[in-house]
């Protein structure tokens, strides 16, 4: 997915823009880097797929000085990028993912232009962004048509010596926040615009708002400036809060804690497991698993630990072997709570299964387990995500692989899965529960897990669970 921050500031934004984009830290393990603006542009660009963000730029940072710098964290492309354009030059980051990338490299490429970045053996995502936007007649008319071409979703940040422009993709389905507050030495008034709004609280800055689906608003030192207003169509990705957001951040005015803890007790009004407590697989499933216990009653515990430095999300890394090193490591069993204990573990989601089978479920067992009862806070997922570099490939996903065993001799309607009251979706759950070896293993439906969020469903990206 990605995470980008801006801001500007009548004083240096330097050590701002540092730790505000170091909050991003949960939305990438690749590449990340850092853009200023101080009567010129100056930037920076690491890989941090083998140290943490701080480590990399803390000396980078302490050199920068400017009142206006952008920031991204991403794992498909470095960035930010300098840009010099009919618009001037300018410093561009984006996260997203666009599923028509080769096809818009193609057209360009026969339209005589060029592309002087790449990343992983392609073009870089960032620059083909910017490509499209100086096809515009402004910087606000590219965007706007950026989007339009796009297939995908993209958010940007774009800093001219003007301001930084703010845009929120097409259809909202990625956050993009902006808030306002008191930054510096010199205590100068300053805005911000970020991915997550969890930066914004520890670095003295106050949520103003979300932008719209396609809003467009520009930052500088007197203020927020909407170029494009939001359109009236909004598909906002449910999977941020059931795993990718921060517990601390804030989507549409919805706590992404809240609404964890509101999945958790949806699934333990529906559940009649005997057990002697409730766990969460840390970090993304202890708000599911508090609101379990809130509703079930049952304790609270902790069997398994997480030892926090040096190893971020398994879900995010890009190869199956670091994502695979990352779930092995990170995860520190508790003999002593494990031993001869009937569990309930709430997990945010089942996404390919593997890490929930041999670094969770084989931990517990080995360490004595008595029985293990998965819940997932999340229906199972069965397609990949069109809108963001998470689920890659229908292949990958646990419930396809079920399918696929399923159905040797003949192929069912893929409808006949969705539908949790089906015998199909019950058998395919089974296997699930069969192949991940656990005691029990009991989804949350659909319909709760909307309820939860909080929004309507008309407002939802539900592509992961109804392919449409």
């Amino acid at each position: 997915m990605g995470g980008i921050f801006g801001v500007v500031s009548e004083g240096n934004c330097a050590k701002a823009l540092f730790y505000g984009t170091d909050y991003h830290s949960h939305l990438g393990t690749e590449n990340a880097g850092l853009a200023v603006w101080d009567e010129g542009f100056s930037h920076t660009i690491h890989s941090i797929s083998e140290a943490q963000f701080k480590s990399r730029f803390v000396g980078d940072y302490k050199e920068m000085t400017g009142h206006m710098g952008i920031g991204a964290i991403d794992d498909d492309s470095p960035q930010p990028l300098i840009v010099r354009s009919k618009f001037g030059t300018y410093a561009i980051a984006a996260t997203g993912l666009i599923t028509n990338k080769d096809e818009l490299t193609r057209n360009l490429l026969r339209n005589d232009d060029s592309f002087n970045e790449m990343a992983g053996g392609g073009v870089n995502g960032v620059e083909l962004v910017a490509k499209l936007i100086n096809r515009g007649e402004s910087i606000v008319d590219g965007i706007i048509r950026m989007q339009r071409v796009i297939e995908g979703s993209v958010c940007l940040l774009l800093m001219t010596r003007e301001g930084i422009y703010a845009a929120r993709d097409r259809c909202g389905r990625f956050p993009l926040s902006i808030g306002k507050g008191i930054c510096g030495a010199e205590s100068t008034p300053s805005y911000v615009a970020a991915s997550e709004s969890s930066s914004f609280p520890n670095l003295g800055y106050a949520l103003i708002r979300s932008l719209g689906p396609g809003e467009i608003v520009r930052l500088d030192i007197n203020g927020i400036h909407v170029e494009c207003p939001p359109g009236a169509e909004k598909h906002v990705c449910a999977f941020l809060w059931i795993y990718t957001g921060d517990p601390s951040s804030i989507y549409e005015g919805i706590s992404v804690e809240n609404a964890r803890e509101r999945c958790g007790r949806a699934m333990a009004r529906n559940d009649r497991i005997e057990a002697d407590f409730v766990t969460g697989v840390p970090d993304s499933g202890i708000g599911h698993a508090i609101g379990y216990a809130m509703e079930s009653g049952l304790p609270y515990r902790r069997p398994l630990v997480k030892y926090t430095p040096g190893y971020g999300r398994s879900y995010t890394p890009p190869s199956q072997d670091i994502r695979d090193l990352v779930a092995t490591m990170k995860l520190c069993a508790v003999r002593d709570v494990i031993q001869g204990s009937r569990m309930v573990v709430c997990d945010d989601s089942i996404v390919r299964g593997t890490q929930l089978k041999n670094y969770t479920i084989r931990k517990l067992w080995d360490n004595g387990a008595r029985e293990i009862h998965v819940r997932p806070a999340c229906p199972p997922l069965m397609f990949p995500c069109r809108y963001a570099s998470s689920t890659r490939t229908i292949s990958e996903l646990a419930s396809h692989r079920a399918i696929r065993a399923l159905e040797s001799e003949r192929m069912n309607p893929i409808d006949e899965y969705l539908d949790h009251a089906s015998d199909q979706y019950r058998k395919m759950v089974e296997w699930i529960r069969k192949d991940l070896d656990v005691t029990s293993l009991k989804y949350i439906h659909i319909e709760e897990m909307i309820a939860a969020i909080g929004l309507p469903e008309e407002q939802l990206c539900l592509f992961c669970w109804r392919g449409r």
